[in-house]
């Protein structure tokens, strides 16, 4: 009877790591994080269009990850998207004339904010905001604006 005990004592600790192990297998694949420290810098910037960027989505330089979006939200008064992104601790000395971009992973994949480096001496700190911004190309304006120009032509 103790046998039988020990061996279902071992298999239900043996699926409950599996459990925890599949958990955090979750967590990285969907880009969410129980660290949520607030390790880095927070700066901001102002894009006509978002497109469909997300809260966690990557903040790429050179292809690297340097950061996540922290917040997207609506500014009322000059009718833009503020975007505040938190920047990796690590990567302290980006130049405050740096150019920020909102490409897409692929055809149809997530957004994310591509920076790339300025040439000015001075680094972004904490609070400071992104001025060069470049919006979403957003696949529906284009084709619009692809038909309207051949109807244009033909006519």
């Amino acid at each position: 009877m103790a046998k039988r005990r020990n061996v279902e004592l071992t298999v239900g600790t043996f699926v409950a790591l599996g459990l925890v192990a599949l958990f955090f297998l979750a967590m990285q694949v969907s880009n969410l994080s129980l660290n949520t420290a607030g390790e880095g810098y927070l700066v901001q910037a102002r894009f006509a269009n978002v497109g469909s960027l997300k809260v966690r989505a990557p903040v790429t330089m050179a292809g690297v990850r340097i950061g996540r979006v922290e917040s997207v939200r609506f500014d009322k008064q000059t009718y833009e998207a503020v975007v505040s992104m938190r920047i990796d601790a690590a990567v302290d000395s980006i130049p405050d004339d740096t150019f920020a971009s909102i490409f897409t992973a692929g055809l149809l994949g997530e957004q994310y904010i591509g920076l790339e480096p300025g040439g000015s001496p001075e680094p972004l700190r904490d609070g400071d905001e992104i001025v060069n911004t470049q919006s979403a190309l957003v696949l529906e304006q284009m084709i619009g604006q692809f038909l309207f120009k051949k109807a244009g032509e033909s006519g």
